[in-house]
């Protein structure tokens, strides 16, 4: 008789961990406020308001030191040895090359953030603005960004939206949070024409 094995208490233990942590571990993470305009499935045209972002230059996609760069700048490492708290999400424009990105609260930026100490990393304010966006989950990996950048223009032109920039990918969970919890998302910015 052929049976089915079963499960370890480790492994059963490992399943509830990671489908009950990642929503508590992001309760506390401040993130963007924004309003959706329209809305398809995991498709989404979104307005945001203005934001202060930390950034800095990614040679390797992630795999450089390049979020350390921005997580000491949070931790202090700025003008004022100000803590400033972690929100969410971690936002990385161009391919395997291009710039990493913390959203700094809203309370720092209203403020006026601190300078950076290392040269590597900078202030910049985006503003307010319009985006279609593609919610997917799985790997953060570049090829699944790509894949999901172009289901997004597909969905953008199918519906004659105008887009104005190159996509933007956004990332919510930690790196151990298994791929089929996470919240991933494709930005990509639209021309004013779109926002009527």
């Amino acid at each position: 008789m052929n049976r089915r094995p079963i499960p370890s208490l480790f492994l059963l233990m490992a399943l509830l961990l990671a489908a009950i942590l990642p929503g508590r571990l992001l309760a506390g993470y401040e993130s963007p406020e924004y309003s959706v305009t329209g809305k398809d499935g995991s498709f989404e045209i979104r307005d945001y308001p203005e934001m202060t972002l930390v950034s800095t230059a990614m040679t390797r996609r992630g795999e450089d030191g390049s979020f350390m760069k921005l997580f000491r700048f949070i931790r202090g490492r700025n003008e004022r040895s100000e803590a400033i708290a972690m929100t969410t999400p971690v936002v990385m424009s161009g391919s395997s090359t291009g710039t990493m990105s913390f959203i700094l609260p809203k309370e720092v930026a209203a403020k006026g953030a601190p300078l950076p100490l290392n040269p590597d990393v900078t202030l910049t304010v985006h503003p307010a603005a319009r985006y279609a966006v593609y919610r997917f989950r799985g790997s953060t990996s570049l090829a699944a960004g790509q894949e999901a950048a172009g289901k997004l223009r597909l969905w953008a032109e199918g519906r004659k939206l105008l887009v104005s920039g190159e996509p933007l990918f956004a990332y919510y969970n930690p790196p151990w949070t298994p791929g089929f919890l996470r919240r991933n998302e494709v930005l990509i910015p639209l021309a004013a024409e779109a926002a009527k």
